[in-house]
């Protein structure tokens, strides 16, 4: 496969995508997947195609609907037909090779639009949100039922604030890092002699 063919086979399946989405596409949209400066054979006058294109597209709005497109075509080639997606893969290896301004399409990474956010996400999101309000509640419940003394305890406040930051970011190694620092700090004042 050389670059011509390569670029050929993603336009092509940007093409289908876009039919399948009833998303409309220009031809001038379509000559813009191919261009490169230093490929003859795939792109035959770039300075004028790019000329021609900035008259009548913005740039970030282009790239944002071939990215999202091509990525979509990625997608439905991996649940549909592995063939497919293998010569998927050649054109990109092939254009790898290469300096491509379709590289940039596929690497760019689409903006999120509402249709595209996993079915249940928002559900998850107020999941957790009525998880911590029943953990709130519940120690709240617990304090006040076994007198708890918080005013000892809240000289920790930062540290167990800092800690579920952390928690909730996904900063696993931090913690850990923190709490062996912690613990260190805590042993050595508890065997310091007074």
């Amino acid at each position: 496969m050389n670059t011509k063919a390569a670029k050929d086979y993603l336009v092509q399946q940007t093409v289908e995508q876009a039919a399948l989405e009833h998303v409309p596409l220009t031809d001038l949209e379509t000559r813009m997947m191919y261009f490169t400066e230093s490929d003859p054979a795939s792109c035959a006058d770039p300075i004028a195609l790019n000329d021609e294109f900035e008259q009548e597209y913005e740039m970030p709005k282009y790239e944002a609907k071939m990215s999202r497109l091509l990525h979509h075509a990625h997608k439905r080639l991996k649940q549909e037909d592995p063939e497919k997606l293998r010569e998927w893969n050649e054109a990109m290896r092939v254009l790898h090779e290469g300096d491509h301004y379709i590289l940039v399409l596929c690497d760019t990474e689409p903006p999120i639009a509402p249709g595209d956010r996993p079915p249940h996400d928002s559900l998850k999101l107020l999941g957790t949100g009525l998880l911590v309000a029943a953990g709130l509640v519940a120690a709240s419940f617990l304090a006040a039922q076994y007198s708890f003394d918080f005013d000892r305890y809240k000289k920790y406040f930062p540290i167990l604030l800092v800690l579920a930051v952390l928690l909730v970011t996904g900063a696993f190694p931090a913690i850990y890092r923190l709490l062996l620092v912690w613990f260190r700090r805590e042993t050595k004042e508890s065997k310091a002699p007074n």
